[in-house]
């Protein structure tokens, strides 16, 4: 049984019923060229090019022009020393292969020359030493498939990674809207109407469930002009501005920015820190945020799984947004030293609200502000020496690290 395909290639895989049916165009030209070496299939190229524009949106030309280019390739890789050309015949619906050939009067490579007499039969104004191209009737094998199957499998995900690039450049920054496909080890695969996105793990909120079917928000936080890993979309729903879009989204003062958010700190999944400003005087920018009953924030808390947010108001006053910042403690007062620290006195009762879970709610503020907090006791001794922002990151970072363990 031969195995190779010689330089006239006709398309189309059927099955019974007379469809179309494939797993990927790579796969069907390979299934279209070996069906073709056993004599098997007879392959139409119209009908595999017609159902990939309907199911994968590409066009027709440009679908016609990457085949042939396919098949070209594999025909120079088995015959690098003659020159080829490719292209599609629609009459007789096949891929043509011809090569150059010299118009000589003796021949003595037939691949490559051709006698002053046949040619003449061809077109009687021909000369010795004009060049002609004429069907090629060499043959390729399996690896030479294969090559053109990667050449054209290579070239159809360049050409649908550039329309998916700028389907979605602009959207870079914005929240999309997606339905989780698959829960992988490392993310997870959100479709995106038709277009597959990435959520890695770690720009998930930790302790997120992955359930498929859902829908999910998340901020396009990345867009590539080529696929790494398989991943040419990269959603993030970890970021500050995650939260920032989402507050764009439910409070329109937010959006036509009467109200500005300043400035957001987060610590996923247990607190964020959000300051905000009025450029409105009848605005109260808390309450605009926060919404009657909690209604504007609602969705955002539901969005983020129970992440507590803070909104604080900015104010001139450093020393009270000192206080703002590490609420639910109830301050005594504030010392500030060059703008840099700040030394708060509280009662030792409050110590533990001001310093939060893990250290995380004086080390949210402490950011917010970009100052350094120290906590002082009523006896204006130091609660805890020496404790700042950078030391209760570490801390928190050691007992997160011991629990997960």
């Amino acid at each position: 049984m031969s195995s190779e395909v010689h330089g006239t290639v006709s398309e189309e895989v059927g099955n019974e019923d007379g469809r179309v049916s494939f797993i990927n165009f790579s796969d069907t030209l390979m299934m279209l060229l070996l069906g073709f070496t056993r004599g098997v299939f007879k392959v139409k190229l119209s009908t595999v090019i017609d159902q990939l524009v309907e199911e994968r949106g590409l066009d027709r030309s440009v679908l016609s022009e990457i085949i042939c280019e396919g098949m070209l390739a594999a025909y120079q890789k088995k015959h690098p020393e003659i020159e080829f050309q490719a292209h599609h015949d629609k009459k007789t619906d096949e891929v043509i292969i011809v090569s150059k050939k010299k118009i000589v009067s003796s021949v003595k490579d037939p691949e490559k020359e051709i006698s002053v007499r046949k040619a003449v039969h061809i077109n009687k104004k021909l000369k010795e030493g004009d060049e002609i191209w004429l069907p090629f009737e060499g043959s390729i094998g399996r690896i030479e498939v294969l090559r053109a199957k990667q050449v054209i499998a290579s070239k159809i995900r360049d050409i649908e990674a550039s329309a998916v690039y700028e389907e979605f450049k602009d959207k870079q920054g914005s929240i999309v809207h997606g339905v989780v496909h698959k829960c992988e080890r490392t993310g997870i695969v959100v479709k995106i109407q038709d277009v597959f996105a990435f959520l890695p793990k770690s720009l998930s909120i930790p302790g997120e469930k992955c359930t498929v079917g859902f829908t999910i928000r998340a901020l396009l936080k990345e867009v590539l002009p080529q696929p790494q890993n398989e991943n040419q979309l990269i959603l993030d729903r970890v970021s500050p501005e995650f939260l920032q879009a989402l507050f764009e989204l439910e409070v329109p003062e937010v959006f036509e920015k009467l109200v500005e958010i300043k400035k957001i700190v987060r610590r996923p999944g247990y607190k964020s820190k959000v300051l905000v400003v009025s450029h409105d005087t009848n605005i109260d920018p808390v309450g605009t945020c926060v919404g009657v009953g909690g209604v504007r924030i609602k969705p955002i808390l539901k969005e983020l799984g129970g992440e507590r947010i803070d909104v604080l108001s900015w104010r001139e006053s450093l020393e009270q947004m000192v206080k703002d910042a590490l609420k639910p403690a109830e301050i005594k007062g504030v010392q500030l030293i060059n703008n840099e620290t700040a030394n708060v006195w509280l009662r030792e009762d409050q110590r533990s609200l001001a310093i939060g879970k893990m250290g995380q709610n004086i080390s949210l503020a402490s950011q917010l502000l970009g100052i350094t907090i120290n906590l002082m006791s009523d006896d204006s001794q130091q609660a805890d020496l020496g404790i700042d922002d950078s030391e209760l990151q570490e801390e928190a970072v050691q007992e997160i690290e011991a629990e997960e363990s």
